[in-house]
């Protein structure tokens, strides 16, 4: 099972699209984006995405993107 990363169209700043446009490039994951997620606080206050339903949250766009690799490791070890 490919891991599942979701994004909220409205957190989608410009770094963050790159760390989008980045992980949609890697063809072992699935990158969907939505126009919401109903995180409207977090949405609001950091960048964001959801990584198999759970939520990953940062206070930089790099910082999610290295949470979300950490994420995807953890799911792997499960399997």
């Amino acid at each position: 099972m490919r891991p599942l990363i979701e994004f909220c169209v409205n957190n989608l700043t410009d770094d963050v699209l790159e760390i989008k446009k980045k992980l949609d490039e890697d063809s072992s994951l699935d990158v969907i984006e939505y126009g919401c997620l109903g995180y409207c606080g977090n949405c609001a206050v950091h960048p964001y995405c959801l990584v198999n339903g759970e939520l990953i949250q940062a206070d930089t766009a790099e910082e999610l993107l290295e949470k979300i690799y950490k994420a995807i490791e953890e799911i792997e070890l499960h399997y």
